[in-house]
């Protein structure tokens, strides 16, 4: 994605590039050939030509980026001296300005470190100060000087966080410049337009006329002359005025041809309305394939396929290139929804609500736009205030997480993900499945700070309260109503979803509007309230206006949130609306009703989590010193030179590894008979433990497979005598005793799609079977790995459970921590299990840890380069 919103494809160069190096070369400047090479050079030899397009992809690396089929830039580096690498770059002149020059410097440094690089160099005339800045705003640390007249930089490419940071800023601009055009077009052009009724093309053209879209529409209809009074053009081609995006409704079969008419026309973005693709089936799928790649490959953007269209309800806009007749009102809130079918029934449900959508996207089968880039554009749209996802895949959860957890921060993120249990995907959404178990997903969501709903119903009760009422500060909430049993109700609400409810007042089914006034001021006055729930219902033959008008009075006035059930009314009705400044349908301040308490007290339970979340520290994963990260690499690299398809880690290894984390391993040594046994009880000073390392003894608790406290060369043989009578075929080791305690386990592993994923619970299992397990993201905050530990169901083990002696906490966070750190810094530990850390109040002792590493594979690839994600299988330029 290059800053202008448009795309390119970037991919290594081949011998066969030899014609499209020279067309290149002979569109570029004079100027910016000499910037290049410090001497006039109008032209490139053959001999230039074989040396630049033949390379070794190791010690000569060279990308060049294409659009349209046509080379506009090329980057190289060649090792000059080992770890170091000379850079350069030319960019013809019609795209320079577009940060092509960037995104190669991030590819050539990424496939420098694969290597062995440690260092760029680059010689650069002291007047191209477009390619200066292009170092200096890489985010490296640049050093330089002169020598006969050329400036020398030098800057080492490990990535540190600047660079990263910066990466990711460039990252965030263009992804949300490229969604910006679709929301603020100028001029859509409907391809597909038809004269006759109840057809796609001429619901499309009524809707955006009908919703008074402020620019210029065409229709495109080879074979009519005009459709609903505009008329017609034979191609995008032959339309006068420049079009910005273009709405497609043409047969599946005819879209490419579509995507090369608007290529040549420059339209910006494409809308693709038409089904026929990935959700028909395995020839669906590749012609879906073959879209996504052609309209990439000439930086077009594209929405769909097959879904419903995008809204922009702004009124110096008013763009409704959708297929839903009804144009939401304005609101604080943007909607991103996967599903075409669901678009319609969900813009009616926010109609009915009187909720408002700033912006609507339905991506139908998400084959290029996703959620992650309507994340970048909202989080810096300021007519968006609440963001709401409904999500059937997730393309890229790893990049879901890193933006949302940034969004969150600013803005609140409702999301409801069907196939949550099942993890099923649709079948037109072609992404990988994850393996991480859905914990882990529900997880990442949280750390996100992603407020995660079950149902459609319940995102609308919760984006109603963000979008018009303050965050509250605390869980305690006071109850005002007229009504003794739902005043009940909500009180059993409350308790049951963590709220605590320290004011309750029952007001009497007579009370007026004067009664609730002063109840309610009393309420939101009172130090000891967070938040407050008003119920109303009213007598026979009463409206309940005066009443209406007191609430909405308060909910303008109060800082804390105030949600209702107010006649059994949903949304937030006419009478307790407060008018909006922007033009949305009801301002900050407006009070929502819920038909049901229940649906209010869960509403403000999500909010009231939200506000936890947000106000949790962002502390670092680790401190200064507590890691040896060169030193770790330096392990696993020799164990990868040694067995380059990997292997499981030997006792030794793994606790070198550990060690560089500030994990120690119990000693253990492996023992095959009595004399051994003794030995090694001897060598570890005694005060050891005899213990039986099956798998099947240790899932026995039945079955006792551990000596405990042997003091003496008896009690060896004893316990050796009694332990090998548990089967004949036992295998054993001797380990010096630890402090009895509570047996944790603590494992990590580096999921395919979703990455590296850490879990906790009590060793055993029972915890299996009960799946009494926590898991977070790497890399964990101090608060999450504290989280972590607290939330599993069996942890008041840990705090003194009937009696017994707490365990040291902080140091079980320690270990979490170094574990998830551990495993979020080296992909290459494809496992890593402390099946049992005995954990008491004086520490905690790891006793068993295995773990397993291989080859990096193309794991987590959008943190060092910008990448569009790809489509499995896909070979197309993506």
């Amino acid at each position: 994605m290059l800053r202008d919103g448009r795309t390119a494809h970037i991919r290594p160069i081949r011998a066969s590039d030899a014609e499209l190096l020279v067309e290149f070369y002979a569109r570029v400047s004079d100027t910016s050939k000499y910037y290049r090479f410090f001497t006039a050079m109008p032209t490139l030899s053959e001999r230039d030509v074989d040396r630049f397009t033949q390379v070794d992809h190791h010690d000569r690396v060279a990308f060049v980026v294409l659009v349209a089929e046509q080379m506009i830039a090329v980057g190289r580096y060649d090792v000059v001296e080992p770890g170091e690498a000379e850079v350069a770059f030319l960019v013809q002149d019609e795209h320079q300005g577009r940060g092509i020059a960037q995104i190669l410097l991030e590819h050539l440094a990424q496939a420098g470190r694969e290597r062995g690089v440690e260092r760029f160099r680059a010689e650069v005339l002291p007047d191209n100060q477009r390619m200066i800045q292009t170092f200096r705003d890489a985010g490296y640390r640049v050093a330089g000087g002169y020598e006969d007249g050329v400036m020398l930089l030098e800057f080492p490419i490990d990535p540190t966080d600047t660079a990263i940071g910066v990466m990711q800023h460039r990252e965030h601009r263009a992804e949300a410049t490229s969604i910006q055009t679709f929301f603020n077009a100028k001029s859509v052009a409907v391809i597909g337009a038809s004269r006759r009724q109840d057809t796609i093309g001429r619901a499309l053209v009524r809707n955006l006329v009908t919703g008074d879209f402020t620019g210029r529409v065409y229709a495109v209809n080879p074979s009519a002359d005009a459709v609903s009074g505009l008329p017609a053009y034979k191609s995008v081609v032959d339309i006068e005025g420049p079009v910005d995006v273009a709405v497609v409704a043409v047969p599946a079969e005819a879209v490419q041809d579509v995507v090369l008419d608007c290529a040549a026309k420059g339209v910006h973005g494409l809308v693709v309305i038409s089904s026929g693709f990935a959700e028909t089936g395995d020839e669906g799928r590749r012609r879906q394939r073959r879209l996504v790649g052609l309209a990439r490959s000439y930086g077009l953007r594209l929405i769909g396929p097959n879904c419903l269209g995008v809204i922009n309800t702004d009124p110096q806009t008013s763009l409704n290139a959708s297929l839903s007749p009804l144009m939401p009102a304005r609101g604080r809130a943007g909607f991103f929804c996967q599903s075409g079918a669901l678009g319609s029934a969900i813009l009616e449900k926010v109609n009915n609500r009187g909720l408002g959508l700033s912006t609507f996207v339905s991506a139908g089968n998400r084959a290029d736009v996703s959620g992650n880039d309507l994340l970048q554009y909202w989080e810096e749209d300021d007519a968006t205030e609440v963001v709401l996802l409904y999500l059937e895949s997730i393309g890229n959860p790893r990049k879901f997480s890193r933006i949302a957890r940034r969004v969150s921060r600013r803005k609140p993120i409702i999301a409801v993900r069907s196939g949550r249990t099942t993890q099923g995907v649709p079948m037109g959404h072609t992404v990988r499945s994850i393996g991480a178990p859905q914990q882990a997903v529900d997880a990442m969501f949280r750390q996100a700070g992603v407020i995660q709903v079950d149902t459609l119903d319940e995102m609308f009760d919760v984006a109603q309260l963000l979008a018009h009422q303050p965050l509250p500060v605390g869980r305690r909430v006071a109850v005002v109503g007229n009504s003794d049993a739902l005043g009940l109700l909500a009180a059993d609400a409350a308790s049951a979803v963590g709220l605590v409810v320290n004011r309750s007042e029952s007001l009497g089914a007579e009370a007026g509007a004067e009664e609730f006034e002063d109840a309610l001021d009393a309420a939101i006055d009172d130090p000891e309230v967070d938040s407050v729930v008003a119920v109303y219902i009213p007598p026979l033959n009463v409206t309940g206006e005066e009443v209406a008008n007191v609430l909405a009075a308060v909910g303008e006035q109060s800082d804390k949130p105030l949600v209702s059930t107010f006649l059994g009314s949903e949304g937030v009705p006419e009478l307790l609306r407060v008018p909006d400044v922007a033009g949305a349908t009801a301002g900050r301040g407006s009070v929502p009703s819920y038909p049901a308490v229940e649906a209010a007290v869960r509403a403000l339970a999500r909010v009231v989590e939200y506000a936890v979340w947000l106000r949790s520290p962002e502390g670092p994963a680790v401190r200064d010193g507590e890691t040896d990260l060169p030193a770790a690499k330096q392990v696993v690299s020799e164990i990868l030179a040694g067995s380059p398809d990997g292997r499981e880690l030997t006792r030794s290894e793994l606790a070198q590894l550990l060690s560089h984390y500030g994990v120690e391993v119990a000693d253990c040594i492996d023992v095959a008979s009595v004399e051994e046994a003794v030995a090694a009880g001897k060598k570890l000073g005694w005060g050891v433990v005899l213990k039986a390392t099956d798998e099947r003894l240790r899932q026995r608790p039945d079955q006792s497979h551990v000596w405990r406290n042997i003091q003496s060369v008896r009690e060896m043989k004893d316990a050796w005598a009694t332990l090998s009578r548990l089967a004949d075929d036992v295998t054993f080791v001797v380990q010096r005793n630890a402090a009895p305690g509570v047996p944790v386990a603590i494992t990590s592993g580096e999921d395919p799609l979703f990455g590296p994923v850490v879990s906790f619970g009590i060793s055993g299992p029972l915890t299996e079977l009960l799946q009494d397990r926590s898991f977070r993201i790497p890399p964990l905050a101090e608060s999450e790995a504290a989280e972590m530990i607290r939330e599993v169901r069996s942890a008041p083990l840990m705090f003194g459970y009937r009696g017994a002696e707490p365990v040291d906490v902080n140091e079980l966070e320690r270990l979490v921590r170094m574990v998830a750190t551990l495993q979020n810094d080296l992909p290459q530990v494809r496992s890593l299990d402390l099946s049992l850390v005995l954990v008491s109040g004086d520490g905690a002792a790891v006793l068993n840890a295995t773990a397993e590493v291989g080859p990096v594979t193309d794991l987590r690839s959008d943190l060092l380069v910008r990448r569009l994600s790809t489509i499995p299988g896909d070979t197309l330029p993506q």
